[in-house]
């Protein structure tokens, strides 16, 4: 072998990128949510796990869920985070659904709870559907 060959065939070998089968594996620890949802009625309470980044899980919509809290993602705000205390809502009642979400989100853990009770929650909620069910408030809930 000529140290042309011998030199072409050591560049070769160093610029021949890693296998992509490892890269293209799902990461162990992916987003990973559970919702508990209650008083929503029409069927929609119950316990759900939702995986995303690969997509699955219980959950009705996985595919949707996944995009709702991605849709709500922004650096260096929490999609998860509650009502400011000092906001001013409006005394808009929702109805008697509330849910519960923990698990991992961006790497970060995730414990936080929803509920309907005024203008500012009921929005908090809708900006997670389909992660949480759509919930109408119902005529002849409290406040109607």
């Amino acid at each position: 072998m000529s140290r042309f060959t011998v030199a072409a065939a050591a560049t070769l070998i160093t610029l021949t990128p890693p296998s992509t089968a490892h890269a293209q594996e799902p990461p162990a620890h992916g987003d990973r949510l559970t919702v508990i949802v209650r008083g929503a009625g029409g069927g929609m309470d119950g316990t759900y796990e939702v995986r995303c980044r690969p997509g699955g899980g219980s959950h009705p919509d996985p595919a949707g869920a996944c995009a709702a809290v991605e849709r709500n993602t922004r650096w260096g705000k929490d999609p998860f985070a509650p009502v400011p205390r000092d906001a001013v809502c409006t005394l808009q009642y929702g109805g008697p659904a509330t849910a519960r979400v923990t698990g991992t989100w961006a790497g970060r853990p995730v414990d936080a709870t929803y509920d309907r009770t005024n203008g500012c929650a009921v929005a908090r909620w809708d900006r997670l559907v389909p992660l949480l069910p759509e919930a109408r408030r119902r005529v002849g809930a409290q406040g109607t």
